[in-house]
């Protein structure tokens, strides 16, 4: 994560987050929407520590404003940096990432792509 984190910390809103995934997920890919859904519901857990939390709510802040470093709209490497923000976040919070966490975001792919 970069130094920006908290600034798109500040971005996160929960009605965002769903308005930029239901928007973009076929144009981000299943990949990039399977992380961040996981991210999502390791932040909604409340066994998750407040520092994982703001690791969490600034790379999905980052997933959700859409003036990034490479915009969304470019093809095919347009969430190539969201893809990096999230795995980042992810391996920073790895140990309080539950086998539910995945299983609900999971759940949620096969909702949108079958």
């Amino acid at each position: 994560m970069n130094d920006n984190s908290d600034d798109y910390g500040k971005e996160y809103k929960e009605s965002s987050f769903w308005e930029k995934i239901k928007t973009y997920a076929i144009d981000a890919g299943k990949d990039v929407i399977a992380k961040a859904l996981t991210l999502y519901y390791c932040l909604l857990d409340a066994d998750t520590p407040v520092w994982a939390k703001t690791v969490i709510v600034g790379a999905l802040g980052y997933f959700i404003v859409p003036f990034d470093a490479i915009p969304d709209i470019t093809p095919v490497v347009g969430y190539s940096d969201d893809l990096g923000a999230l795995v980042s976040a992810l391996a920073i919070v790895a140990a309080h990432i539950k086998p539910e966490h995945k299983t609900k975001a999971q759940e949620k792919l096969k909702v949108w792509f079958g």
